[in-house]
């Protein structure tokens, strides 16, 4: 059973649990993104330093979020980098194929 949304906090109410309804990006946030997606449409999104054109969509979301971070939009905390170990058994697979 699920009762109505209370307004002043922004919280659903869930029979056992509480859900939070609030946005996580601002509206500047949302601005941002959309016009460097915009821009990367366009041809005219660049990136970093080196100047080069973003064709990347992931990219171009990156570039808005940490624009709308430098002017202190309410953005969430950047994801932690995940590092992958690359296991022998993909290695020994490729030694099989190359070997025949």
């Amino acid at each position: 059973m699920v009762r109505p949304a209370d307004s002043a906090t922004g919280t659903q109410f869930v029979v056992g649990k509480i859900k939070n309804t609030m946005a996580k990006y601002s509206k500047l946030a949302e601005k941002k993104v959309e016009k460097a997606m915009h821009e990367r449409k366009r041809g005219t999104l660049r990136s970093g330093r080196g100047g080069k054109k973003v064709t990347s969509r992931k990219q171009a979301i990156a570039i808005g979020l940490s624009e709308a971070r430098k002017r202190g939009a309410k953005v969430p905390k950047k994801a932690a980098k995940k590092t992958t170990r690359k296991t022998a058994k993909g290695g020994r697979k490729m030694a099989k194929k190359r070997s025949r």
